[in-house]
């Protein structure tokens, strides 16, 4: 077998399989499933410092090869957290990673100081990417200058391993990756939901009720491998990609692309036990290809025939 533990900064996984935010609850709604513990990690929903309703009903649409959601970051807030789930979920034996959100600076900094203050959570994900909000998320992860203020305001308050998550809708995502390392990122996950949209054409209407959400599954992975492939060429920190991942042979080709680590998201509703399939498959994929380590395939991509 591969050696399949992986390092992000200072935080080492089991294994280089994440779920991905708003995909996979707080992880114990998937125990009936699988072992949740055989995963890297577990990536929760959302959390921001006070408590969120979320957009209006409907918020979520099918659309050919994945689906837009407008959810809107619902969840109630880091208190909430801290109080009635991190007691029940601090003991399973992976990493528990807490997505931290907000629509202004001081909130950021609030929610991940209250996330710091538990000690059984050894990191969180920094999303400055959300594009279901009217105020903060996106907003700020779009520009170089709004990005790095996030980070650089959190990275004073917070001093456990740092995440941040990108939006793939920019014009440059080399840039903003280099602003948030400089800012003291440990590692940034990358991409988001691209923003899209969904019409009934009978009603001549919405699908959502925002007008707009954000497209994810398979259809976006090229774009997501791209962004991938483009930010481990200008960053010295890890890399983990999400975007449309949904098999074994996915995850590798991210790696490959430059990735340190994956993150599985929207499939995880079409099979809940998706991630561990992955383990396998890489590990499988490591043996076959001579890799003694999953480390050695990340950025391993073969370029000399197509230069």
């Amino acid at each position: 077998m591969a050696e399949l533990t992986t390092k992000i900064g200072d935080l080492s996984l089991k294994n280089p399989v994440l779920t991905a935010s708003g995909t996979f609850g707080y992880g114990v709604e998937y125990a009936d499933f699988m072992d949740i513990s055989q995963l890297g990690g577990i990536i929760v929903k959302g959390t921001t410092a006070e408590p969120r309703e979320g957009n209006p009903y409907p918020r979520m649409a099918e659309t050919p090869s994945g689906m837009l959601n407008a959810v809107g970051l619902q969840n109630k807030g880091v208190d909430y957290f801290a109080r009635e789930i991190y007691p029940s979920i601090k003991q399973i034996d992976t990493n528990i990673i807490v997505n931290v959100s907000g629509s202004t600076i001081e909130s950021y900094v609030a929610c991940a100081e209250r996330i710091a203050d538990l000690e059984d959570i050894p990191a969180i994900e920094l999303n400055i990417s959300c594009p279901n909000v009217k105020q903060g998320g996106m907003a700020f992860g779009v520009t170089c200058q709004g990005a790095a203020s996030v980070v650089r305001a959190v990275r004073k308050a917070y001093h456990k391993t740092l995440i941040v998550k990108l939006s793939p809708n920019v014009t440059d995502i080399a840039s903003i990756a280099v602003a948030v390392e400089d800012e003291g990122a440990d590692a940034i996950s990358l991409i988001n939901t691209l923003l899209g949209m969904a019409i009934d054409a009978e009603k001549r209407r919405p699908v959502l009720s925002t007008i707009t959400g954000g497209l994810s599954g398979p259809c976006i992975k090229p774009i997501a491998l791209r962004m991938v492939w483009q930010t481990f060429q200008a960053v010295r920190i890890p890399v983990i990609g999400l975007g449309g991942i949904a098999c074994w042979q996915d995850a590798v080709e991210f790696m490959l692309a430059g990735a340190t680590a994956i993150q599985t998201g929207t499939y995880n509703f079409i099979d809940p036990t998706v991630s561990l399939k992955i383990i396998e498959g890489v590990n499988d994929y490591c043996d076959r290809h001579g890799f003694a380590s999953v480390s050695q395939l990340t950025g391993a991509l073969d370029l000399m025939d197509s230069i």
